[in-house]
C-alpha cells in the first residue's frame, strides 16, 4: 500500500473525527493538530512494521448550511 486516505469532518459534540477509507481506522481529537498526531499513530498500530504507507492523505469535509 502506497498511500491511505481519511475523511475529516468536524464532530457534531466538538472536535474532529477521521475515518480510513478502505481500512478498519479512525480516531478523533479536540484539534487538526492532534488529530494529525492520532492518525500517525493509529496507522502505525494498524500496520505491521514496514507495511504501511507511505503517503497519509486527509480529505477535509465540511458541511455547512446557508439560509436562502
Amino acid at each position: 500500500m502506497t498511500e491511505i486516505v481519511f475523511v475529516v469532518e468536524e464532530a457534531p459534540e466538538g472536535g474532529f473525527v477521521a475515518k480510513a477509507v478502505g481500512a478498519s481506522i479512525h480516531t478523533e481529537a479536540d484539534t487538526l493538530e492532534s488529530l494529525r498526531t492520532a492518525i500517525r499513530e493509529a496507522v502505525a498500530c494498524h500496520f505491521e512494521e514496514g507495511h504501511g504507507p507511505r503517503v497519509i492523505r486527509l480529505h477535509l469535509v465540511r458541511d455547512e448550511l446557508l439560509a436562502p
